[in-house]
């Protein structure tokens, strides 16, 4: 069996104890379920690079670039194995900051702002919903990278220890 890498990036963008979340429609990869504020995929020179990547598809998205943003970091990257491809995700968080406009616009879907508490009820794609489960539930209390393995039900997390 061959199988083919599919390189991703997804930025949540918070504000106020709320995380902006995307209804997508007609991905190519997912759609009609919630995702991160934006995101996609790699591009051939970003390779080795997935900030310049969640920047680019920020800025390609909304219209949001690096100064319109705080604390833009990588917090989760993932693994899962489905469709003949290993799909492997670089999820970032970042605060979007107070004077950056209220009614943001995606050229992906519609955005909407949740509270924490409402973000476990929305149809999500299993690794993005495990991600923001573990980020809830432990990832908002410190500043660790976790990586991720996902199969068709959950995502197991482990903490990626610098060395």
């Amino acid at each position: 069996m061959s199988e083919k890498l599919r390189c991703m990036t997804t930025i949540f963008l918070r504000r106020n104890n709320q995380i902006l979340m995307l209804y997508k429609h007609g991905g190519r990869v997912v759609s009609n379920v919630w995702v991160g504020s934006a995101g996609g995929h790699f591009e051939e020179n970003e390779l080795n690079n997935p900030k310049a990547c969640v920047l680019r598809e920020l800025e390609e998205e909304m219209g949001i670039g690096l100064g319109e943003i705080n604390n833009l970091t990588l917090r989760y990257i993932t693994l899962r194995r489905t469709n003949n491809e290993i799909r492997q995700n670089y999820y970032y968080f970042a605060d979007l900051k107070e004077n950056v406009e209220q009614e943001l616009i995606s050229n992906e879907g519609n955005l909407q702002w949740f509270d924490y508490e409402e973000l476990m009820n929305l149809k999500m794609p299993v690794t993005a919903k495990g991600v923001i489960s573990h980020y809830l539930e432990i990832g908002m209390q410190n500043d660790r990278m976790y990586a991720g393995i996902t199969n068709e039900n959950e995502t197991v997390f482990m903490e990626l220890p610098v060395l």
